[in-house]
């Protein structure tokens, strides 16, 4: 099965259409069904497939500054590539979506980088933000969820909080979005404008994390790198 056939979606514009409207009026959206439910099967049975070995604990901070803390996170991380044709598959989807939200809102999103999550029982990931404002180039985060029969005592909800730029000591603690992991449904958001976190799950959970991101390139420094 190619990657053209499977992101031959005929309602694919009018999604991408949703995610902008709700990107302008709110900053982030939920779809329940976005991408087709055949790339949704073909990315669980991969990532169920992989051995334990397949996958690397996950860090926190970029390149330098990269650390392990079991404290903040426990999640397990493999990127996705271009090589498989499932991946693959997954990938040119979004690169429809940078190509579609570019057209609508100008964002000038520049390229796409995502890897499979896979959370075991207990596993979590302490509240955070994807981007501070001005340090880095990830501008629009995505989560694609691959979890069947998921169901609300499973845990693992993403919870989402209103902009720390608020002074409301109630409104930065209590979270404006839960989201359970529920297969083939989709989240985008901007990734400097949302604290979120991963509470600790009962039984695996899969996830793909990815991020659009903006040329950040200066002098001969290649950002993002190639």
């Amino acid at each position: 099965m190619t990657a053209e056939l499977l992101v031959a979606v005929p309602d694919a514009e009018l999604i991408f259409d949703q995610i902008a409207d709700a990107l302008v009026e709110t900053g982030y959206v939920v779809l329940p069904i976005a991408l087709p439910p055949s790339i949704a099967e073909a990315l669980f049975l991969r990532i169920a497939s992989f051995e334990d070995e397949v996958f690397q604990a996950a860090g926190v901070g970029r390149a330098d500054e990269f650390q392990l803390n079991p404290f903040v996170r426990k999640d397990e991380i493999r990127w996705l590539s271009q090589q498989d044709p499932v991946e693959a598959s997954y990938l040119a989807w979004m690169e429809q979506l940078r190509l579609g939200l570019n057209r609508r809102l100008f964002m000038g999103l520049f390229d796409y980088e995502a890897h499979f999550s896979r959370y075991t029982e207990g596993a979590f990931y302490k509240k955070h933000v994807d981007a501070f404002k001005g340090r880095t180039n990830r501008v629009l985060s995505t989560v694609f969820y691959l979890n069947p029969g998921w169901a609300l005592a499973d845990g693992g909800q993403l919870l989402v909080y209103a902009d720390e730029q608020s002074s409301d000591p109630e409104v930065l603690s209590t979270p404006i979005a839960k989201i359970a992991p529920l297969m083939g449904s989709l989240v985008v958001f901007l990734s400097d404008r949302f604290p979120h976190e991963v509470t600790a799950a009962s039984r695996l959970r899969y996830s793909i994390a990815g991020w659009f991101r903006v040329n950040g390139s200066l002098g001969q420094q290649i950002d993002p790198p190639r």
